[in-house]
């Protein structure tokens, strides 16, 4: 439920009706517009009388939310949600560009990588310590010693760093990782989504191979349930019968997800495609629909690469990549 309040309302009236609603039993959510203040109720409201909140001369409206998704709902919240990730904002017209290798492989490779992307115009590291793969022959990553060297080209370029977390049990040592991803194995993994909204870290939550709009949300949902709302939702392409590409980069969830959420989107054109010759184009696309951000696997090395070398592109395929996203943010910006 949301109570909209009117624009003369002034702060002690709000904090009476607050009070009040803490009183029985349900949180309440603050979102101040310009116009309005929205009062997004959280809780079992099935007994509070919509007709007496509407009487009060301080509210403007009240409904109830009909979407199972309500905390990550943009009629809970109208405004857009912006994400500080270490210093770097996502969301609201700030828009971010992650890159970096699919796994991390070495302190020359994450470091070499994490200076030539930051050089083309990247703002936040990503990389891999964990790495989720379909034959359990293919390499796992470097695990904690990962990280660690993830957080040694931190050092070094000053960039935040981004990087998957598979198992709850591994969130002591992501205390210093600046956004945790959730993979797109994981987009269901309840306990796992439980945990994080307990936390206080920033989230990238990617969508399943085969998942719709709706259960992407409602995964948002588990985690803000638990306190964090610090959601970064992220579309990398879903499994269709199509073989020409790794899977298919719906582009109509992006205009779709900003219009049903407040929640920042970004694209990753990577794992979408599975090809570097696709990721450029795929990029522009996401970035024309309204995307807040990209995330571009981006490899040294790319023919040696321990993983996913195939849909990584060299730092000067990225570089020119990075131009060309530039050019078209400052052509939707007129």
């Amino acid at each position: 439920m949301i109570a909209v309040l009117k624009k003369n309302t002034t702060e002690q009236q709000m904090s009476t009706l607050v009070d009040w609603l803490r009183a029985q039993n349900l949180d309440v959510h603050i979102s101040q517009g310009h116009n309005y203040t929205v009062l997004g109720l959280i809780g079992d409201t099935s007994a509070i009388d919509m007709d007496l909140i509407a009487s009060l001369d301080i509210v403007e409206s009240v409904k109830r939310v009909s979407e199972p998704f309500k905390q990550c709902s943009r009629k809970f919240r109208p405004g857009d949600t912006v994400i500080d990730v270490g210093g770097v904002k996502i969301g609201g017209g700030h828009f971010a560009m992650i890159a970096g290798p699919c796994s991390v492989e070495s302190r020359e490779q994450i470091i070499e990588v994490a200076k030539s992307v930051k050089a083309a115009g990247a703002t936040l590291l990503r990389g891999g310590a964990f790495k989720p793969r379909t034959s359990p022959y293919d390499f796992q990553g470097l695990k904690a010693d990962g990280i660690e060297l993830l957080l040694e080209a931190k050092k070094e370029t000053g960039m935040p760093i981004v990087t998957e977390i598979m198992n709850a049990a591994h969130l002591p040592l992501f205390e210093h990782v600046d956004l945790i991803q959730v993979g797109a194995r994981n987009m269901q993994n309840f306990e796992l989504l439980k945990e994080l909204g307990r936390t206080d870290k920033p989230i990238l939550l990617k969508r399943g191979l085969a998942n719709t709009i709706k259960e992407l949300l409602m995964s948002a949902e588990y985690i803000m349930a638990g306190g964090n709302y610090r959601i970064i939702l992220c579309e990398r392409g879903i499994r269709t019968y199509e073989t020409y590409t790794r899977n298919t980069l719906d582009l109509s969830a992006i205009p779709l997800l900003k219009e049903l959420s407040h929640l920042p989107v970004v694209v990753d054109p990577s794992h979408a495609t599975g090809n570097s010759k696709l990721v450029r184009p795929m990029a522009l696309a996401g970035t024309a629909s309204g995307a807040d951000g990209l995330m571009i696997e981006v490899h040294n090395d790319p023919i040696h690469a321990a993983c996913d070398g195939a849909q990584s592109l060299t730092p000067e395929q990225f570089a020119e990549t990075a131009t060309k996203v530039l050019q078209i943010r400052a052509l939707l910006a007129e």
